[in-house]
């Protein structure tokens, strides 16, 4: 069996890509003198695009762990629902209750702050809770600087802690994409960062059979879903309730990644 705590994994050594990226500018440096700059110049370039890839991509682990997926073979998955609350915050409750399903919410701290009472009743109904930043910055979380980055953390998780009763464990970049000043920032919180492996864009797209098309093909036991409540076109937790009937049909649970059917 395998607990939430082998699963949570914050960053242990948040700053050794700096020595990395270090050294490997000492290399570029070595070769451009030594060779030219039709070697060093590729080198150089390479070096700066591998910390772009890393930032970018939700699952990369170049900066830290990420958690993609549930272990086991169990039909399991693990619903994550970001950008709450909000006012489908309760609609998205009751519809998780009538499945007997159970999800993680990584929420906003600016809008916890707001809806205190949703962020309340989320724990009250056995559900999981994240940190998702401060206020979203969706534009330009990826590029965030040091300090800024830890301002968007440390803020979240005095919001989540006084709304939820207790500071979460888990942390979702905002749009999945996580720069080298992330790590540090969540190893000050013993936070993890969860990416996904099953997406449908809900946050963007308002046709729910697209979203539940396009889960469904990414679809295996241990999977962790993203969806997202709040979004401008309103149909999030209809999104939700297809989602939901699909995996009954498809005799999938979706549970926490604490519950004893997560397997290893």
């Amino acid at each position: 069996m395998r607990s939430e705590a082998s699963l949570h994994r914050p960053p242990r050594r948040p700053w050794a890509w700096l020595w990395v990226f270090a050294a490997s500018q000492g290399l570029v440096v070595a070769v451009w003198w030594a060779i030219g700059w039709r070697w060093g110049l590729p080198l150089l370039l390479a070096s700066h695009l591998a910390v772009v890839w890393g930032t970018l991509r939700p699952g990369s682990r170049l900066f830290s762990p990420v958690l993609s997926r549930l272990p086991g073979g169990a039909r399991t998955v693990w619903l994550t629902i970001d950008d709450g609350p909000s006012a489908d915050t309760g609609a998205i409750l009751d519809l998780l209750d009538a499945h007997g399903a159970k999800a993680t919410f990584f929420l906003v701290g600016a809008r916890a702050l707001a809806r205190p009472d949703a962020v309340r009743e989320i724990v009250r109904r056995g559900h999981g809770i994240g940190n998702h930043s401060f206020d979203h910055p969706s534009a330009w979380f990826w590029a965030l600087p040091p300090a800024a980055m830890r301002a968007q953390v440390d803020r979240a998780q005095a919001a989540l802690a006084t709304t939820a009763g207790a500071p979460p464990r888990w942390f979702r970049a905002v749009v999945g994409m996580a720069n080298p000043f992330v790590g540090p920032a969540l190893a000050r919180h013993g936070l993890t960062r969860v990416a996904w492996s099953a997406r449908g864009f809900d946050a963007v797209e308002p046709d729910p059979d697209r979203v539940l098309a396009r889960i469904e093909r990414q679809l295996r036991p241990g999977a962790i879903v993203l969806l997202h409540e709040g979004a401008r076109h309103g149909r999030n937790p209809e999104t939700l309730a297809r989602v939901l009937q699909r995996l009954d049909a498809l005799d999938y649970r979706a549970v926490l990644p604490d519950e004893p059917d997560v397997r290893a």
